[in-house]
């Protein structure tokens, strides 16, 4: 019998599943990997070495509006190990310097004081030579129009982000569901544009692309436009880590917003790649908390389990999504009940310019429903799940007795994910 730890907000549960039913366990090298220097010496580190740019505090040298451009409070990133790294190396260029730090929300809700506080520290939030400005992409008056993406969609971001004259960022790296990373190029797009941009960037064409997909940079129609509108904002310099299992840093890369970022997504590419071992039924997470405090983010743990789970099979995800749907539009994709080969045709046949708020998740989790049956393991509301045509279980346990159930045998093999925003899922054949 194997016991296997799944995180589950901020705690875990634990799953014991019978050897002659366990195919495999499909876990990030990162989870194993041992930094030999501390947190902020890695940092420290990749900083005082940068890739394909001078040193930071050689660009912050007479610039009298820098911009750091810093994840929200839906992403991990250890702003508390990498802020004080960046700001010290800013204040040696330019002891004078007054420092933005614009939080990149993309699409989200607004990142509240006290999230700030968390990610930061409350000793940052007053200080005279640094301002917090929340990122809110419904606000046409803040944002500025900057050309015109490769896609065809207009590129407007925030006018704190396009005036600066030194625009810098900080963020991590793990695979992404459709933009291949996250990381790099995203803090701009999504992290600080319009609704319209983000919306035409996340069109249904692009989401249905094969190459919009865990792991995959190179003909990735999203990246592509990401890459453009950071070229475009001249984001000039990153500092972007790589984490383990407890959000520890492991590796930090600094540099070239595009070279060491490319640099950072070979490492993740080669310690979390992992190969598909098919099962009719797949357990899989969102790596805890802050990335399972919904529902909306959860498709992303689905992605890794579609990519092993045999057709027809049964994917059992398991997040506490605290907050519920997480998108009202997402919600009502489904809620309605209606037939899911409707939804996706509605999908394909919308045209880019009137792409709506949070399609692309509706989409790709109506790619996998289309496919499996969903259970959830999950703190939301069981109503709400089966309302987004998905089944809902108290446990995992009682999830698996379910899967049996409806596969019709109580045998079926079984695949898990811990997870499933950590790996990419290689070697399949669907």
């Amino acid at each position: 019998m194997a016991n296997i730890t799944l995180p589950y907000g901020r705690e875990n549960k634990t799953v014991c599943i019978p050897d002659e039913r366990l195919r495999g366990i499909l876990v990030s090298g990162a989870h194993g990997y041992h930094a030999e220097k501390q947190e902020r010496e890695i940092v420290r580190d990749a900083m005082e070495h940068p890739i394909g740019s001078p040193r930071l505090r050689e660009l912050a040298k007479g610039k009298d509006n820098i911009v750091l451009i810093a994840s929200d409070h839906t992403r991990p990133v250890p702003s508390k190990v990498i802020f004080p790294e960046m700001l010290k190396e800013i204040k040696e260029g330019n002891p004078n310097a007054k420092l933005t730090v614009l939080i990149a929300t993309g699409f989200h809700r607004e990142t509240t004081r006290e999230e700030l506080a968390d990610k930061f520290g409350e000793e940052y939030l007053d200080r005279d030579d640094i301002r917090f400005v929340v990122h809110k992409s419904h606000n046409k008056e803040e944002m500025k129009e900057m050309g015109v993406l490769p896609s065809g969609g207009i590129l407007k971001v925030n006018r704190i982000a396009a005036e600066a004259d030194l625009l810098i960022s900080e963020g991590f790296i793990e695979p992404h569901f459709f933009a291949g990373f996250s990381g790099g190029r995203k803090s701009i797009l999504p992290g600080v544009s319009s609704a319209e941009t983000v919306m035409a960037n996340h069109c249904s064409k692009f989401i249905d692309s094969p190459n919009a997909r865990t792991g995959i940079l190179d003909g990735n129609p999203i990246h592509k436009d990401m890459v453009f509108a950071a070229k475009t904002l001249k984001l000039a310099f990153i500092v972007n880590v790589v984490l383990d299992e407890n959000k520890k840093v492991i590796r930090a890369y600094a540099g070239d917003f595009d070279q060491a970022h490319r640099e950072g997504c070979r490492f993740v590419d080669k310690l979390s790649g992992v190969d598909a071992i098919p099962a009719d039924i797949v357990i899989s997470t969102n790596g805890g908390y802050p990335l399972d405090q919904n529902i909306y983010q959860s498709v992303k743990g689905m992605t890794a389990a579609e990519a092993t789970c045999n057709p027809g099979g049964v994917i059992i995800m398991v997040a506490e999504c605290g907050q519920g749907h997480g998108g009202q539009s997402l919600y009502d994709t489904f809620a309605g009940g209606r037939d899911k080969n409707e939804i996706m045709k509605q999908f394909l046949d919308t045209p880019m310019e009137k792409t709506i708020p949070d399609q692309w998740e509706a989409q790709i989790l109506c790619r996998i429903l289309l496919k499996h049956k969903v259970i959830m393991v999950t703190g939301a509301p069981e109503s709400m799940v089966r309302d987004m045509q998905m089944d809902y279980a108290e446990s995992v346990e009682k999830a698996i007795r379910m899967a049996d159930a409806y596969l019709g045998k109580t045998d079926a093999g079984i695949t898990v994910i811990p997870d499933g925003v950590s790996v990419i899922v290689r070697n399949t054949k669907k």
